[in-house]
């Protein structure tokens, strides 16, 4: 017997059969494998979405807890400015509370400087006008020659308290609002004739001085409520004037104390009016009372007073020169002595 005899081959069938188990084992024990492998797969891809998405969630909320403290940050910021605020505005008013009661004592001082400078104490002045003789009922004509020659006389013509111009005292400063020097002067004015006013107004009575006037053929006219031209004692006339000035300066459109705010279109034309009235105050005063102002040993601050006036009518060309004729000649005396510069032509 031959080796390749000893050997057995399959036949045909076996073939077939081993094939087919081969094959059947091959497939069977695959399968799993890929289905593990594919499992596997979507398991780890399931996971690292979510893993994903947790972490886009993390970031979410960590994007709103910040933009919540920021906001928080904001409002914390918005309340400490605005408590700054209050407490700034809270120091402002004090400071302005201070700085009026400050003007408020200033002015009280100030008034009672002028008052000793421009009045004489009241012991002295209850004996001066104890000597001064009441002026008779009726006011007769020769009297007013003799006032006028009075104020034009020495020693009351050059009597002064300042000596040389009042040309530098009137003078617009440097960086001052014409408007606001205007304003501010006009105000003084009309508190130093109210003072001197106040000292002799007890003797301007109706039956002795029955009309407004500014000696012989003078005469003042107020203008009434219905625009009509009415003849008034000098003691109605003059409380009515300076109660019209007073309303005036004391208007805030027209005399404006605000920064910031601008002075009416009519400001000129009433300051003219308001300079007019007290010139023509200042006249009466000159020729019915210019003897009470000399028995008060006034005649110094009466004359600087009324230089200081025309000069500073004659700086910014206020009133007319026909407004001023009836105290020309004292004004001439004053430009002579060099305490009034002339006005421009």
């Amino acid at each position: 017997m031959s080796f390749f005899s000893s050997l057995r081959f399959p036949s045909k069938k076996q073939k077939e059969s081993n094939n087919n188990s081969n094959s059947n084992n091959n497939s069977s024990s695959n399968l799993p494998i890929i289905g593990t492998f594919y499992k596997n797969q979507n398991s780890s891809n399931s996971s690292s979405v979510l893993q994903k998405q947790q972490r886009e969630l993390q970031r979410q909320r960590e994007m709103q807890m910040q933009m919540e403290n920021e906001r928080q940050l904001q409002e914390q910021q918005y309340i400490r400015q605005q408590k700054q605020h209050n407490l700034r505005q809270q120091e402002l008013a004090m400071q302005q509370q201070q700085l009026r009661l400050q003007a408020k004592e200033k002015k009280q001082t100030l008034q009672q400087k002028r008052s000793k400078m421009y009045l004489n104490q009241e012991s002295s002045k209850s004996s001066v006008r104890s000597n001064i003789q009441e002026p008779e009922m009726n006011t007769n004509q020769s009297m007013q020659p003799s006032l006028e020659a009075m104020f034009l006389s020495e020693p009351f013509v050059s009597t002064s308290l300042v000596k040389g111009s009042f040309k530098t005292i009137v003078k617009l400063p440097k960086y001052v609002d014409l408007k606001e020097w205007v304003a501010l002067n006009v105000f003084e004015f009309y508190t130093n004739l109210s003072q001197f006013y106040s000292v002799i107004q007890e003797y301007v009575i109706p039956e002795q001085y029955p009309t407004m006037n500014a000696g012989p053929g003078v005469n003042y006219l107020w203008l009434d409520a219905n625009n009509k031209n009415i003849i008034l004692p000098a003691n109605q006339y003059i409380d009515l004037a300076l109660s019209w000035i007073n309303n005036k300066i004391t208007d805030r459109n027209l005399f404006p104390t605000s920064n910031g705010m601008q002075f009416a279109a009519n400001f000129p034309r009433d300051v003219q009016r308001i300079m007019i009235q007290m010139f023509r105050i200042i006249a009466h005063i000159y020729y019915h009372h210019f003897d009470k102002i000399v028995h008060l040993s006034l005649e110094a601050h009466w004359n600087s007073f009324f230089a200081h006036f025309i000069s500073f009518i004659n700086e910014y060309r206020i009133i007319d020169e026909r407004e001023i004729m009836p105290l020309k000649k004292l004004i001439n005396a004053f430009e002579a002595q060099g305490r009034i510069i002339p006005s421009a032509k």
